[in-house]
């Protein structure tokens, strides 16, 4: 792992995580997916939902490694490292609190979900990423439910193939309750093709 990503990670350095933007993308490139696992594991430590620091160290990092993947066009390298980190956000709380702010792991599914799903036209991610993006439909957070299905619509689109095998899942989330009606609406009939 590149130097100052170990150290930021390694020592969840808030004063120094700003540093990550001075590095060049390409220069980092190949840190990423061990970057997203030493993640992975912070924001699945005990304390991490009541950690400040740990949250504003992980939400730099995870900002600086999609811009990364965006810039250098490196999404199936390290696709799997990432869809990993999204997928572990479902083991947490995921529901925002009475003031509707959302948790530290929606947060992160959040940032992570645009990264994976604005690549719907490339079959191998979309692989990897529709069947945790599904579950996310029934985690009972509007927002991310929301965002999911614009991102799903797109997808159903390109690879209807893909979300042929979820539409029990989706039509379950609508019952529940879910804001999905519109993904449903797109999905339904390419589903049957």
């Amino acid at each position: 792992m590149h130097h100052l990503f170990g150290l930021v990670l390694a020592q969840k350095d808030l004063s120094r995580a700003g540093d990550l933007f001075s590095l060049d993308d390409a220069e980092i490139e190949g840190s990423l997916s061990e970057a997203l696992e030493q993640i992975r594991i912070i924001s699945s430590s005990v304390d991490y939902q009541t950690n400040d620091n740990d949250q504003a160290v992980v939400e730099i990092c995870i900002t600086r490694i999609t811009t990364a993947i965006r810039e250098t066009e490196s999404i199936e390298k390290h696709g799997k490292a990432l869809v990993a980190l999204w997928e572990s956000c479902l083991e947490h709380n995921l529901k925002p609190s009475g003031k509707d702010e959302d948790t530290p792991h929606a947060k992160i599914a959040s940032d992570i979900m645009s990264c994976i799903l604005q690549n719907y036209n490339r079959p191998p991610v979309m692989a990897l990423a529709v069947p945790v993006a599904v579950k996310f439909l029934q985690r009972g957070n509007k927002e991310l439910c929301r965002n999911m299905s614009s991102y799903l619509s797109l997808a159903a689109i390109a690879e209807v193939d893909l979300l042929a095998d979820h539409t029990d899942a989706i039509v379950k989330s609508v019952f529940q309750g879910m804001n999905t009606v519109r993904f449903l609406h797109l999905v339904l009939p390419c589903a049957h093709c």
